[in-house]
């Protein structure tokens, strides 16, 4: 089975973006010097066709118009790593989990650690919000694109649902 895969690079407030599709469908998000980053190499031709609809979602989410995503996602995991990103989705925008909570959502509270293993390979960021996720004392604990990125992603999420709340 041949697959196709192509990429972009498009800006952000928080750095540049490359976006990776597996057969014109978003299999990843990377920031650069991202933990678990592939090379380079393996992410396929530069070619921005197949990202518009990708592209309109993050820059509407930027600009604190979309709160959801809805596009279709290749997430390329084990059973357990796929469950983990199925449950970062319910994450409510603006909102936070702790890695014991989704744990518990996934009915293995005893595995936050391995949630939190499995948060950190998350292949597409900020549409599946890993940096919604939380040390249980409040802490916000590692994440791939650096905490200051988190730090920010979560503060513009808070006070743009603040906002939201207020109109």
């Amino acid at each position: 089975m041949h697959t196709h895969k192509q990429h972009t690079v498009i800006d952000s407030p928080y750095g540049p973006l490359t976006l990776v599709a597996t057969d014109a469908t978003l299999s990843g998000l990377y920031m650069t010097d991202q933990r678990h980053r592939p090379a380079d190499e393996t992410f396929g031709v530069r070619d921005e066709r197949s990202f518009g609809p990708v592209i309109d979602q993050l820059n509407a989410y930027f600009q604190g118009e979309l709160t959801e995503f809805d596009l279709p996602l290749d997430l390329h995991g084990t059973p357990f790593q796929r469950s983990v990103w199925a449950e970062l989705q319910r994450i409510p925008y603006g909102g936070t989990r702790t890695y014991g909570e989704l744990a518990e959502a996934l009915g293995k509270p005893k595995a936050s650690r391995a949630v939190g293993l499995a948060n950190g390979k998350n292949p597409i960021g900020v549409i599946v919000p890993c940096h919604r996720v939380i040390g249980a004392n409040g802490d916000l604990t590692g994440y791939g694109g650096g905490l200051d990125r988190k730090r920010r992603l979560l503060d513009f999420e808070r006070s743009s649902a603040t906002a939201d709340a207020l109109f």
